[in-house]
């Protein structure tokens, strides 16, 4: 049975726990990747093709995949670690200097030569994506960077809260770096949750926390999430076939669903008021719950504050990040709004 969560939080402890942000230790391993945006406008259809013509205004560009993540942590206050892989090229060196800019150290940074850094380009014209071009490598990384990006963690090992891993599918997270993790964490406390590849999902055998939406949960279990039923059938099953001790499925507008290991169910309702652009709301929600835990929340509480987080960047267009000072003014106004 599902139990519905009011979200509901004492305001006091809630702002506790966010000026503890800054004291936490995390550390990210996934897939590297930078996100450009392409922004323009729309008046004509090319006389070549029954395409759109697109009127450049503006480019920007933004860090993504698990560096999104990284971004994430920082704007909530904290000082994370980044490991991953980038390309001995001009994107490459960008990731380094946004990484600078955000006062890190390139450190858990391996440098593939022969992979160039993923880059994710949208075309967006009149508030609406266009179409989207990916260029990189999803092979997975040669034994030498594993072991690479493993003795980064070892070296960080001793000062961390949790790891978080963010899978893209790029050829970070393999079998190899994932028996390399598991061994390495095995005799600590270290938190390890995982934004979930469908492809992949085998490699999380035990792992704390997974938190996939609802299409990656669906896909593991080989069916599509269209009710209560088959939610419940899917978060239980991922629970039991990979031994996790708790899954949190994203739904979009409708919120998410807390599955732990004891058998208790909750659903989180979304505070969203609309829903624009749902580009990297699965980075914020991991962001936001590791923080949330690490900084003493059980987890139920972490997924509400997720909550909170993921509703304010998806009613913002383009990968976005949520600011400690602004997941506290939100939270403290849905709690106003329930009292009055």
């Amino acid at each position: 049975m599902i139990q519905e969560v009011d979200n509901h939080f004492n305001r006091e402890e809630l702002e506790g726990h966010i000026a503890r942000f800054p004291d936490t230790r995390i550390l990210v391993i996934g897939d590297v990747i930078m996100d450009e945006f392409i922004w323009g406008d729309v008046s004509r259809i090319s006389p070549e093709a029954p395409v759109p013509v697109v009127d450049v205004r503006q480019e920007t560009k933004m860090l993504g995949g698990a560096a999104n993540v990284i971004n994430n942590l920082c704007a909530l206050g904290a000082k994370p670690v980044l490991c991953g892989v980038i390309g001995d090229d001009p994107t490459g060196h960008e990731v380094i200097r946004f990484l600078e800019n955000l006062g890190l150290t390139p450190e858990g940074l391996v440098v593939e030569s022969e992979r160039p850094t993923s880059i994710k380009t949208r075309i967006v014209a009149h508030g609406q994506q266009v179409v989207r071009f990916d260029r990189e490598i999803r092979s997975e990384i040669s034994p030498e960077c594993v072991a690479r990006l493993l003795d980064a963690i070892r070296n960080n090992l001793g000062t961390l809260d949790a790891i978080i891993i963010a899978d893209y599918g790029k050829g970070v997270i393999s079998e190899q770096m994932m028996k390399g993790l598991v061994a390495l964490t095995g005799d600590t406390n270290t938190m390890i949750a995982v934004d979930p590849k469908t492809e992949n999902y085998a490699y999380y055998r035990g792992i704390d926390v997974l938190t996939p939406n609802h299409h990656e949960a669906g896909a593991f279990c080989h069916m599509e999430i269209v009710d209560e039923g088959t939610l419940v059938q899917a978060g239980n099953q991922i629970l039991r076939d990979l031994q996790c001790g708790a899954v949190l499925i994203t739904q979009g507008k409708d919120g998410m669903t807390l599955f732990e290991k004891g058998g208790e169910i909750s659903h989180i309702p979304t505070v969203a008021r609309e829903v624009y652009d749902v580009t990297g709301a699965g980075d914020t929600v991991i962001a936001a719950l590791v923080l949330g835990m690490a900084s003493g929340l059980d987890l139920r509480h972490a997924a509400i504050i997720s909550n909170f987080a993921a509703g304010i960047v998806v009613g913002e267009l383009g990968t976005s990040t949520v600011r400690a000072e602004e997941l506290k003014k939100v939270v403290n106004g849905h709690l106003l709004g329930s009292r009055q």
